[in-house]
C-alpha cells in the first residue's frame, strides 16, 4: 500500500469515529440550549444565574426534566387527577385555543400512550407507484365518516421521509395491500434515515420443525 493510500485511509478511518461523535454531541448540545431557555420563562429574581452568581450549562435541562418528572407524579394520585380534569375541560372551552389543544392532546396521547398503537408495527407498502416500495408504520383505523364512504377492510399508514423521518404523507390503504415486517420500529427508523444504508439485522431462522411423516416413519437402522 502506498503512503497516499495509507493516509486516505487513517483520514477516512478517523471521519468514521468523529462524525457520528460530532453529530451526537450536536444534536444533544441543541437539545439541552433549547431547554435551557425554559429558564427566562422565570421571573429574573428567580433565575438560578442571578442567585448562584454563574451560569450553569445544563442547568436549564435538569430543571425542565425534574419538573417533568414532579407533575407526572403528583398527577397519580386523586387529587392530581381531578385538577388535571379541570384543567383540561377549562382549555377545551376557551375559544380558538379549545380545538387547537384538543389536537394536540389526542395526538400526544396516542403517540406517548403506553396503551396507545401507533407506531407499533413496521409495514411494507407499494407507494409511491406500482412496483415501487417503501416502509410505513401503522397508525390505526379509518373512524368517522371517512370509514363510511370506504369499502372494505382498511388501514391508516404513516410513510416518513428520508432522512428526516419526522415529515411524511399519511395514508389510507387497504389492509390486503400492507405487508406487516417483522423488525421493530427502531429498526426500521434505523433504516429510513440511513436512507438504506444500515440494513436492519434478519430474524433468525427456525428450524423446520418434524411433519408427522417425519415422527412416523421407523429408523432403518434399529
Amino acid at each position: 500500500m502506498t503512503t497516499k493510500k495509507t493516509l486516505k485511509t487513517y483520514f477516512l478511518t478517523g471521519l468514521l469515529v468523529l462524525v457520528p461523535l460530532a453529530i451526537t454531541l450536536w444534536v444533544l448540545g441543541l437539545v439541552i440550549g433549547t431547554m435551557d431557555q425554559t429558564l427566562l420563562l422565570l421571573p429574573a429574581s428567580w433565575q438560578p444565574d442571578t442567585w448562584l452568581g454563574v451560569h450553569v450549562p445544563g442547568l436549564g435541562a435538569l430543571l425542565t426534566l425534574a419538573f417533568i418528572f414532579v407533575v407526572g407524579l403528583l398527577t397519580q394520585n386523586f387529587i392530581g387527577q381531578t385538577l388535571m380534569k379541570w384543567w383540561d375541560w377549562l382549555l377545551r372551552h376557551i375559544p380558538i385555543v379549545g380545538p387547537l389543544y384538543t389536537s394536540i392532546k389526542q395526538v400526544s396521547d396516542t403517540l406517548l400512550s403506553s396503551s396507545g398503537n401507533a407506531f407499533r408495527k413496521a409495514l411494507l407498502i407499494e407507494y409511491p407507484r406500482a412496483g415501487s416500495y417503501t416502509i410505513a408504520f401503522l397508525t390505526g383505523t379509518p373512524g368517522g365518516d371517512v370509514a363510511r364512504q370506504l369499502d372494505g377492510d382498511f388501514v391508516s399508514v404513516y410513510v416518513p421521509t428520508t432522512p428526516n423521518p419526522t415529515s411524511g404523507f399519511f395514508l389510507i390503504l387497504p389492509r390486503a395491500g400492507v405487508v406487516e415486517l417483522d423488525m421493530s420500529v427502531d429498526a426500521a427508523l434505523k433504516y429510513i434515515v440511513s436512507m438504506g444504508v444500515v440494513s436492519p439485522v434478519s430474524p433468525p431462522r427456525r428450524p423446520p420443525e418434524p411433519t408427522l411423516e417425519a415422527v412416523k416413519t421407523p429408523r432403518s437402522d434399529i
